[in-house]
């Protein structure tokens, strides 16, 4: 069964279970071993997993390939896992890192290819390399204010106090009057939505 069709059968399978498991107890029967506990654990809760992470990211592809490895690691390592009050926040807490940690990977990717070409920068004459590097800096200024007006007034707020004031989240929290997750979900969409939203300029030069 592919990805895509093993997620439209659970999506089905959520809307005919008329009542709600007892997740500790499954949970428990899990880390004991049986295989049917870890199939309800999948069923019933890869799909809210899935909308909860299209919060954090777009990008479906690494969604899936993240809920397929924390499914994969979570049975590897049953017999070593603890117990839980909440079978769900401890899922949504793993899949948040698991996708944290991708997209960082992609951003230090990024900045790899961004150190490679100043690299390219430093061997070029010094009159030319400053006139390119002048108009790159025009450009990004223009796409990332552009991308900016495309936010929500919060999603600007939190942009500018974690990347203009250089605040850290629980300061952005207090100074915003919201918890720390609410600071991290308007930080996450905001970069998201000027991510694309650059991309598509990008593409159109």
């Amino acid at each position: 069964m592919s990805n895509d069709n093993t997620y439209h059968y659970c999506t089905i399978l959520d809307r005919f279970m008329k009542k709600s498991i007892n997740e500790v107890e499954v949970w428990d029967q899990f880390r004991a071993g049986d295989q049917q506990a870890f199939s309800v654990l999948y069923s019933h809760f890869v799909q809210p997993l899935y909308t909860y992470c299209m919060g954090i990211t777009s990008d479906k592809d690494l969604i899936k390939d993240c809920l397929h490895d924390l499914f994969v690691e979570i049975w590897k390592n049953h017999a070593s896992l603890g117990p839980t009050t909440s079978v769900k926040f401890y899922l949504m807490a793993s899949i948040k890192r698991k996708i944290v940690r991708q997209l960082e990977t992609q951003l230090k990717n990024l900045n790899h290819h961004d150190a490679y070409q100043y690299q390219f920068m430093e061997d070029m004459p010094s009159a030319e390399r400053q006139l390119v590097m002048i108009e790159e800096e025009r450009i990004t200024q223009s796409s990332m204010y552009q991308s900016l007006s495309k936010l929500s007034k919060r999603q600007r707020e939190a942009i500018t106090l974690k990347y203009f004031e250089n605040m850290d989240t629980d300061q952005i929290s207090e100074q915003m009057n919201i918890n720390p997750q609410s600071v991290y979900n308007l930080i996450f969409g905001a970069l998201r939505v000027m991510k694309e939203q650059m991309t598509m300029r990008a593409c159109a030069c």
